[in-house]
């Protein structure tokens, strides 16, 4: 595309916006980064004067501004919902971070909103794009292991294990903080795309670390939100009408923890994805299968699945191709997946096993 038809972007959020969104949108050949959001005048100056792009304050006037179509809102969850409410009122197409919101209500009204406006908004779930996973679906698609009797998904990471890390958003439940709109977000929706939608969740949750030290007043405040997420599924077989136990478990406080490992156990044979990198959550995936009796073989992704480019930061080529296929929906209007719909699927789930937990009931998903 010439400079002149390429859809100009915005970037809100200046953390892991400016760390993974940034470098990604460069490469994107249909965009064009017009211009970056932060209400620090201090923190934007110093980016933009890297990128050479214009800098806002101000969000109205970003909104304003005729030549931005699209916006990447990747600023900390409390602040996103309003963000994005305002951004589809003024016409935008937008890339969401997860968690997208703080509940489903959220979520549903983003949707009636980019709806009513005709507008494509996608959501960041990147695991779609990465290579292992997408042969995963492939391999699930042609029946690999036939139908699924049980899944188990660990994802016990420990980068809140430090007690001393201090106080921030994360240690907020009612900021979109915790385990849940860290990994769980991210799991449901993985669990939903290879294996089947949830019907009814019971799970637990707790919080380890009960305190952190607040470095604004220098005393110790409480910590709202939950680093464990114990939850037990029943998830219907994808494009099939049996349904089968699934085992979740997600933390952020376990030191030496295994990593990330999805278990599927079929009729037919056993697919494993896993990995042990604590430190990129992109990085260091492996894919096997094993059929009937036989052992656990390797699988290396088919060719066509391989990314354009990588980067050091192995986050930054899936949300690339995310953003790829984002600019796509937006050029030829056509719906965004992973979009809303899948958003607010994740996120129902995530509020129920918060839900079960207190009650301590079996929750259904409607």
């Amino acid at each position: 595309m010439t400079a002149q038809n390429k859809i100009g972007i915005a970037l809100a959020g200046l953390g892991f916006g400016a760390k993974v969104h940034l470098p990604a949108l460069t490469e994107n050949k249909d965009i064009e980064l017009k211009s970056l959001y932060h209400p620090n005048q201090d923190r934007l100056a110093k980016l933009c004067k890297e990128t050479s792009v214009k800098g806002y304050t101000d969000w109205n006037q970003l909104l304003a501004d005729p030549s931005i179509k699209g916006v990447v809102i990747a600023t900390p969850p409390a602040q996103r919902f309003q963000l994005a409410c305002e951004a589809l009122e003024a016409g935008k197409h937008l890339l969401l971070e997860k968690p997208v919101a703080l509940n489903e209500e959220q979520i549903a009204h983003l949707q009636k909103l980019s709806i009513k406006n005709s507008l494509s908004v996608a959501i960041d779930f990147e695991y779609r794009a990465v290579p292992i996973f997408m042969q995963a679906k492939r391999l699930l698609l042609k029946g690999e292991i036939g139908r699924p009797w049980l899944v188990k998904f660990d994802w016990l990471m420990s980068s809140r294990a430090n007690s001393s890390r201090p106080w921030n958003w994360y240690s907020q439940n009612d900021a979109g903080g915790g385990v849940l709109g860290a990994l769980g977000t991210h799991a449901i929706d993985i669990i939903h795309w290879l294996c089947g939608p949830t019907q009814s969740v019971t799970a637990t949750i707790s919080t380890s670390i009960k305190e952190r030290l607040d470095q604004k007043t220098g005393k110790l405040k409480a910590v709202t939100s939950e680093d464990i997420a114990l939850a037990q599924l029943e998830v219907t077989e994808l494009y099939g009408t049996s349904s089968f136990p699934l085992q979740l478990s997600l933390a952020a406080v376990t030191r030496q923890g295994r990593g990330c490992w999805l278990e599927i156990y079929g009729s037919d044979g056993t697919l494993v994805i896993g990995s042990e990198n604590q430190k990129d959550y992109v990085h260091g995936f492996g894919l096997w299968s094993s059929k009937a009796e036989g052992p656990l073989c390797s699988i290396t992704p088919d060719k066509d699945l391989a990314f354009n480019k990588t980067w050091t930061d192995g986050r930054i080529a899936p949300v690339a191709r995310i953003q790829e296929w984002w600019s796509e929906s937006i050029l030829k209007s056509h719906p965004m997946v992973p979009g809303l719909s899948e958003g607010l699927s994740s996120q129902k789930v995530c509020d129920k096993i918060k839900e079960s937990a207190k009650t301590g009931k079996k929750l259904l998903i409607q």
